[in-house]
């Protein structure tokens, strides 16, 4: 987010408190910014295509996040790769290459094409010829040979709860009529995992990347009737830190990505047990740096050699020697400057002699030589020599620089213009401006001198006001400074208002703009109409200050508000017992002090200048913020409930029966790798035992592997020999078409 205005935190009024944010710390411990993995070549698994037999199946746990794919007596997937391809034109070979899975990230141009087979943010297959490139490079990893003629095994492949019709009648199409299945099964991947973890009666909550889904099951069977499902999953989560992080830092230089934010939100982010009493204090100084993690992104650093203390010395002394030189010759050139001008006076004082007793024809042919206009223009001109020739000397002695004005005479305003020639009149108006000049320093002396004393004054009556009346002059002290520091933060305000074009200060001056020259605002002008007559009136010309400076600009806000804030605080400090250097605006801006810089930057000072910190995140409230949208959804804007109204919902009006109720809460299984969070599981049995009654045993258990049991759980049940009636045989869909599906108490539709 763009901050304008920063937050303070109050000082404690222990002095260690400053003492411990102030001392030298450690560097940080930094994390590498994840880039998306490119593993190169694989040779692919060898022996499982030559093991298997026509009662094998293949199994594919079809997840939006991963794609694996093994045998049915595999105890683990063979193949696991995310579902992307990367397909451009080649021209060097000239043919259209595809990359599959991580080897879309092997250089920027496959990065540029990467495409997902499902919709962004959902489990549903929305690109089917991304979907049949990941099932041919799915089937060639297996070592299925193209030569064939199709795949010649079963296939169990998962599938989202409440799965779209079509998406389903596709899928089925495509491996028959592609790669020719003898048979296919469809599942729910958190159904496999919760039977593959021998669970009969209970409530499964399966969040995974995509979506959470609560599903009741009871005699091992879903009651999908009850199944809900909050929209939010680790997809979410990535993009929900992504927006985080490009708000709280909109100008950071590297490049954010949400398979990086997608790292983040797995390493470093947890669960809290209290969401609401950990924020408030989670930026807190105490304990700060285990609490903020800093993620570093790639940069390169500017190099400075250090100089030794020698080279810095011969530096310095250089720098010496060269500014006595300069001295020197800065002190050459004005005694030069000196005597040019004494020569030069000594000249015109010669030249004013030799006009004494000659004739007006003489003295005009001297003055002209002279390059002077009249008398009184030599006489000026000595005078002004004399006083530069004394100010010079008196700075090079060190006397005072400042010389006493002499009151000038001016003769020729006190005579008749009739009596005065062309010349004459030319220099009496002179003298008349001159005169002006004159009386306009006078008079801005005098006013100096009575502001001078009108201040003394003030500062007499306000010494006695707050000798008889201390209490009373304090507060007015602290109300002055109220009065300026909210001047400030109006001044900043609309510094940044008008930095964002959007602001109701900067529409504002938008619309000065337009309507500076219209003497009917809001009118549409016609060409050809009235006349502009903008500038006549010398107060059209003040629309530039409210342009330039705001609409309630005036002379008052160009003062210095900082230095009066530091002379009332400087009063404070001497009188006020309760007002301490803690307290000052200077203090309280301090780094130490803000909480939007232990924020952004963690408990250590921050230099702008550094490469290395510019490039650096700091994960901090978000680690606790983004997980605690399963349990908030209204944090991220999500109009749904929690996964704990969510359960006691399905606990208290899906279930009917109490034995139902008593069976579900005693097996209430986490799977899906967004369980995998530090504190979910005791966090979701505190806060279901605050939702339901005191009696009602609460039991809670995770899978053994959150990620990896549904393609476990898929495996065991296809090489199960209960598993037969749900297959749909390549016979019954050429008989009954690609919409029919098989019921089996693992799938969408369950057999009663």
């Amino acid at each position: 987010m763009t901050i304008t205005s920063a937050r303070y935190i109050a000082t404690s009024s222990s002095s260690n408190q400053s003492d411990i944010r102030l001392s030298p710390k450690p560097p940080p411990r930094t994390w590498s910014a994840t880039e998306p993995p490119f593993q190169g070549y694989q040779p692919p698994p060898t022996g499982g295509y030559a093991q298997s037999s026509k009662d094998t199946a293949i199994v594919i746990d079809n997840g939006a996040s991963l794609l694996r794919a093994g045998w049915s007596f595999d105890k683990s997937p063979r193949v696991a790769f995310p579902a992307t391809v990367a397909r451009y034109r080649d021209r060097r070979i000239n043919r259209t290459v595809s990359y599959v899975g991580y080897n879309a990230y092997a250089d920027a141009t496959t990065r540029g094409q990467i495409r997902n087979a499902f919709e962004p943010g959902s489990s549903i297959v929305g690109n089917w010829d991304v979907m049949e490139g990941l099932l041919d490079y799915t089937f060639a990893s297996l070592g299925i040979a193209a030569e064939e003629g199709g795949v010649g095994r079963s296939i169990v492949m998962t599938e989202p709860v409440a799965n779209l019709g079509y998406s389903r009648k596709t899928m089925i199409e495509l491996l028959f009529e592609c790669y020719s299945a003898p048979s296919v099964a469809f599942g729910i991947d958190s159904l496999f995992s919760y039977n593959f973890n021998k669970g009969r009666n209970g409530l499964v909550v399966s969040s995974s990347h995509t979506a959470t889904h609560l599903i009741p099951v009871l005699d091992s069977k879903p009651i999908l009737s009850s199944v809900t499902r909050l929209n939010w999953g680790g997809f979410h989560g990535a993009d929900y830190l992504l927006k985080l992080l490009k708000l709280k830092y909109p100008t950071f230089p590297g490049k954010l990505t949400e398979y990086q934010t997608e790292v983040m939100v797995r390493e470093h982010s947890y669960i809290s047990q209290d969401y609401d009493r950990e924020t408030s204090s989670f930026l807190d100084w105490t304990g700060l740096e285990e609490r903020d993690h800093v993620i570093q992104y790639p940069f390169t650093e500017q190099i400075v050699v250090e100089k030794s203390e020698e080279e810095l010395a011969r530096i310095a002394e250089r720098k010496r020697e060269g500014g006595r030189r300069l001295q020197e010759q800065a002190a050459k050139m004005r005694l030069e400057k000196l005597v040019r001008k004494e020569q030069t006076l000594e000249y015109y004082k010669s030249l004013q002699e030799k006009l004494v007793n000659q004739t007006k024809k003489e003295i005009k042919r001297l003055l002209d030589e002279g390059e002077f206009k009249d008398e009184a223009q030599l006489e000026r001109t000595i005078q002004d020599l004399e006083k530069s020739i004394k100010k010079a000397r008196n700075k090079d002695v060190g006397g005072p620089e400042n010389i006493e004005e002499v009151e000038p005479v001016y003769p020729l305003l006190d005579v008749p213009d009739e009596n005065l020639d062309e010349a004459g009149l030319k220099e009496k108006r002179h003298q008349r401006l001159m005169k002006s000049g004159y009386d306009a320093r006078v008079r801005a002396k005098v006013e100096k001198e009575i502001e001078r004393a009108r201040v003394a004054e003030a500062e007499r009556l306000d010494d006695e006001r707050r000798e008889t009346d201390i209490e009373g002059w304090l507060e007015e002290r602290r109300a002055a400074r109220q009065i300026l520091l909210q001047r400030i933060k109006e001044r900043d305000r609309l510094k940044a208002d008008l930095g964002n074009r959007k602001s109701l200060a900067s529409q504002m001056r938008m619309k000065t703009l337009a309507n500076l020259a219209s003497d009917q605002p809001g009118k549409k002008r016609r060409r050809g109409g009235d006349d502009d007559n903008f500038g006549a009136n010398d107060d059209d010309w003040g629309v530039y200050r409210t342009v330039a400076t705001g609409e309630h600009s005036d002379d008052e806000e160009e003062e210095d508000l900082g230095a009066g804030l530091k002379g009332v605080e400087a009063q404070l400090l001497k009188y006020d017992p309760s007002f301490n250097e803690n307290n000052t605006l200077e203090a309280q801006s301090d780094w130490t002090q803000s909480l939007v810089h232990a924020f952004l930057r963690g408990p250590r000072p921050f230099d702008p200048e550094s490469q290395q910190e510019a490039h650096q995140i700091h994960l901090n409230v978000e680690r606790i913020r983004v997980p605690e949208v399963v349990f908030q959804p209204s944090i991220a804007g999500l109009d749904q409930a929690g996964i704990v109204d969510i359960a006691a919902d399905i606990i208290n009006h899906g279930l009917t029966k109490a034995q139902d109720r008593v069976s579900a809460l005693g097996d209430i299984f986490l799977t899906g790798g967004n369980t995998m969070f530090t504190g979910f599981e005791e966090r979701l049995q505190r806060e279901l035992r605050g939702v339901l009654p005191v009696e009602a045993p609460i039991t809670l258990r995770k899978a053994n592997d959150p990620l990896l049991d549904a393609w476990r759980g898929a495996a065991q049940w296809a090489a199960g020999p209960g598993s037969a009636p749900g297959f749909v045989t390549r016979q019954e869909y050429q008989e009954k078409g690609s919409e029919y599906m098989k019921e089996h108490n693992l799938g969408n539709a369950t057999a009663f």
